[in-house]
C-alpha cells in the first residue's frame, strides 16, 4: 500500500519521478549521512583534533557498514531521528581504541540537512538540465511556427489576433528568469550544516570553523555557518522550486485550453477515455497544472517551517521532512512533461 502517489504502483506512471525517489530513498539518505562522518573524521585528523588512524578506521566502517533497517525504524520512533541508532551501530564496526573519535562534535541534525544537501546536488544538476531542455523546445517550435496566427485571449475572452511568437515568448521568458535565479542559487547553495549540539561547536574549540570549511571542501557544497534555526536557505530552495513548476502549470493552462475544440492545436498522442473513444484528452498539460497546483500548496507549508523555535526545532524540522522530498518529486516531474508535451505538438496557430 502507498500513501503517496509518487511512489504508488500505478499512479506513480503519471506523478512519480524514479531519479527523485531514488535521490529519496533511504539508500540515498544512509549513504549521504556516512558521507558525512567520513568527511567529519578527516576534516578533525587534518586539524589535528583525531588521530589519522581514527580517521582511516571511520572511513573504512563507513565504507563498509549495513544498518539494520529495522532497528533504526524503531529507534526513530522513540527519538525522533535516526542519528543516535545509527552511530550506535556503526560506533560497533569501528576499532575500540577509535569509537570516540566517530561523530566527534556534531549533532544529528548536522548530520541530516548534511545529507539533505548532498542529495540535492544532482537535483541542481537535473534543474539546470531541465530548464534548457524546455528552452530549447521552446526556441524549435517558434521557429517552426512562430509566424503562425493565434487569437490572443484577454480574461478568458476572445480579444486580438497575435503570433505563435507572442505566446511562446511568455512561456519562455520566465523559464529564462528561471535559470539566471538558478545561477544565482548555485553560488552559495546547497550548504553544509554544522554546529554542534547548540549551534556553537563548542566541543572544537577555535578549530570549529576551519573543520567546518574542510568538511564542505570534501563534500562538494558551500560553507556556511550553521542554520539550524535559520531555514531561509531551504525555504528559498522550496519557493524556486514552485516557480519553475508554476511556470510549467501556465504553459500546460495555455495548451489545455488550445485543446479544447480549438482548430489552432494539433497535438500527437493523449490520453484514452473510458467511455468516449473518440477523445484524446490533453493528459500531460492538464498534468502541468496539477503539479503547479502542488507545489504553490506546499510551499506554504515550508514557510511555516521559517518559525524553527530557539536554537533548535523538532517540530518544524519534521514538516520540512514531510514536504521537500514531495516538491523536488513534483518539479523534476513537471519539467519532464513539460519537454514531453512540447515534443507532441505537431501544428500550433495558423499559417
Amino acid at each position: 500500500m502507498s500513501i503517496s502517489p509518487f511512489d504508488h504502483p500505478f499512479l506513480s506512471g503519471l506523478i512519480g519521478d524514479e531519479e527523485a525517489a531514488q535521490w529519496f530513498s533511504a539508500e540515498s539518505d544512509i549513504a549521504a549521512m556516512l558521507q558525512f562522518e567520513i568527511a567529519l573524521a578527516k576534516a578533525q585528523a587534518a586539524e589535528n583534533i583525531i588521530e589519522n588512524a581514527a580517521a582511516e578506521a571511520i572511513e573504512k566502517a563507513c565504507r563498509a557498514f549495513s544498518p539494520d533497517i529495522a532497528a533504526l525504524k524503531s529507534a526513530v520512533a522513540l527519538d525522533g531521528v535516526v542519528i543516535p541508532e545509527l552511530i550506535r551501530q556503526l560506533r560497533e564496526t569501528i576499532p575500540l581504541e577509535h569509537r570516540a573519535s566517530l561523530h566527534l562534535g556534531a549533532t544529528s541534525q548536522d548530520v541530516i540537512d548534511t545529507g539533505l544537501m548532498i542529495r540535492l546536488k544532482p537535483v541542481m544538476t537535473r534543474l539546470e538540465t531541465g530548464l534548457s531542455d524546455i528552452i530549447a523546445d521552446l526556441d524549435q517550435l517558434e521557429k517552426t511556427f512562430g509566424n503562425n496566427g493565434l487569437m490572443g485571449y484577454t480574461r478568458m475572452q476572445a480579444a486580438i489576433a497575435i503570433t505563435v511568437r507572442d505566446r511562446i515568448e511568455s512561456w519562455r521568458a520566465p523559464l529564462l528568469r528561471h535559470r539566471k535565479r538558478l545561477d544565482i542559487l548555485k553560488l552559495d547553495f546547497p550548504v553544509i550544516q554544522f554546529g554542534g549540539a547548540a549551534g556553537t561547536l563548542e566541543k572544537l574549540g577555535d578549530k570549529g570553523p576551519a573543520v567546518r570549511n574542510r568538511m564542505a571542501a570534501v563534500l562538494g557544497l558551500h560553507d556556511t555557518p550553521q542554520w539550524h534555526s535559520q531555514r531561509d536557505i531551504l525555504v528559498e530552495f522550496a519557493d524556486f522550486l514552485s516557480l519553475i513548476s508554476g511556470s510549467l502549470g501556465k504553459i500546460g493552462q495555455d495548451i489545455a485550453l488550445l485543446a479544447q475544440g480549438s482548430t489552432e492545436l494539433k497535438l500527437s498522442g493523449g490520453g484514452k477515455s473510458s467511455a468516449m473513444p473518440h477523445k484524446r484528452n490533453p493528459v500531460l498539460a492538464e498534468l502541468l497544472v496539477a503539479l503547479a497546483r502542488y507545489n504553490a500548496t506546499q510551499v506554504s507549508g515550508m514557510h511555516h517551517a521559517l518559525i524553527h523555535e530557539q536554537e533548535r526545532s523538532g517540530a518544524a524540522w519534521t514538516l520540512e521532512w514531510m514536504i521537500l522530498p514531495s516538491m523536488v518529486a513534483t518539479t523534476t516531474t513537471a519539467l519532464r512533461s513539460a519537454s514531453k508535451l512540447l515534443g507532441s505538438i505537431e501544428s500550433l496557430g495558423k499559417a
